[in-house]
């Protein structure tokens, strides 16, 4: 459903474009800064969960999504390459599933995941301007609680592990005027994490999951 609305706004943005007076030509040392709502939505599969260092043996936590701000800013080091600095923060909640589903929602934390990636413009002197972009990621868990039904309790706490991973981007400016474009904007982010809980109602636990998610997003920029 979100790929197909995102889609949807491409076509109407490329309407947009059709009486956009002509654009100006990125050009080496130009600033693209970028206002963006993004969906942050996780592709996860958890590892097996292990409680008071004994292999549960089953897969049993998922992530659910977010929609939020995001800035990112690109520098163009000329006509078709740029970098590309992705800021922003989501909150998701992890909760049981399948043989786990009975333990609710079991963690809530905030996730800052700055990504710098590589682009190529394949027309910058276009009013229609696809890219394509890869890098890295940093993901940085903060704010991490136990919650729900089962898990909490006085002392409870969760530690969520910072990740390291790839990152992949496509997307598409289109020129309103000489300066302001609409845009949208498709990433992929390798993210792993392993959560450590201790002092629960069960005792000590720990999870790891591949969360790698897709984020969609559209927005409006402008160049200076």
């Amino acid at each position: 459903m979100k790929v197909t609305k995102l889609v949807i706004a491409l076509f109407v943005a490329t309407g947009i474009s059709t009486i956009a007076t002509p654009a100006i030509a990125y050009e080496a040392g130009d600033w693209l800064v970028r206002g963006r709502i993004i969906n942050v939505n996780p592709n996860d599969n958890s590892g097996t969960l292990s409680i008071n260092g004994v292999d549960q043996g089953t897969k049993g936590v998922k992530v659910d999504s977010d929609t939020v701000p995001e800035l990112d800013i690109t520098y163009m080091v000329d006509r078709n390459w740029g970098v590309e600095l992705i800021l922003g923060y989501s909150n998701h909640t992890v909760s049981g599933e399948k043989n786990w589903a009975g333990l609710t929602d079991v963690i809530d934390a905030k996730v800052l995941p700055p990504t710098l990636t590589l682009q190529y413009h394949f027309a910058p002197d276009s009013n229609i301007r696809p890219y394509v972009g890869a890098g890295v990621n940093y993901t940085y868990f903060f704010d991490e609680k136990v919650v729900g039904d089962v898990l909490p309790q006085s002392g409870a706490k969760v530690k969520l592990e910072d990740s390291w991973g790839l990152a992949a981007q496509v997307g598409v400016d289109i020129a309103i005027n000489e300066d302001w474009f609409v845009n949208m904007d498709v990433k992929y982010i390798q993210m792993d994490t392993t959560a450590k809980f201790s002092n629960t109602a069960v005792g000590n636990a720990q999870i790891s999951a591949d969360i790698d998610p897709f984020v969609y997003g559209i927005g409006i920029g402008r160049r200076f």
